[in-house]
């Protein structure tokens, strides 16, 4: 699967829903869906809620798809693209250990 908007369009079809329902569900256009299946258009992570919803899904497990996906399609050419999410790990580390401030 070459994109998360594949992923969608196989949710879609595995429970033959129509592109037009999806898309009213989603609140978007018919065109804008099937762009977002082809690839055309990036999936917008607000949009991942209303898709667990939709197909029965567990939501975390769908945005670990989504954002997986999506590091890895900025990696995949890099050549230390495993030292990189060594250290992305870490940076992740030290900045959730930051108090909050408001």
């Amino acid at each position: 699967m070459s994109s998360f908007g594949e992923y969608i369009r196989q949710l879609r079809e595995e429970t033959r829903m129509p592109l037009r329902k999806l898309a009213a569900i989603m609140d978007i256009d018919q065109s804008t869906l099937s762009k977002l299946e082809r690839g055309e258009r990036p999936v917008n992570r607000q949009v991942l809620p209303i898709i667990a919803t939709t197909f029965h899904l567990d939501e975390k497990e769908l945005i670990i798809k989504f954002m997986s996906h999506y590091v890895a399609n900025q990696l995949v050419n890099e050549l230390y693209a495993q030292d990189i999410l060594s250290a992305a790990c870490e940076e992740i580390k030290s900045l959730q250990a930051r108090p909050v401030t408001f």
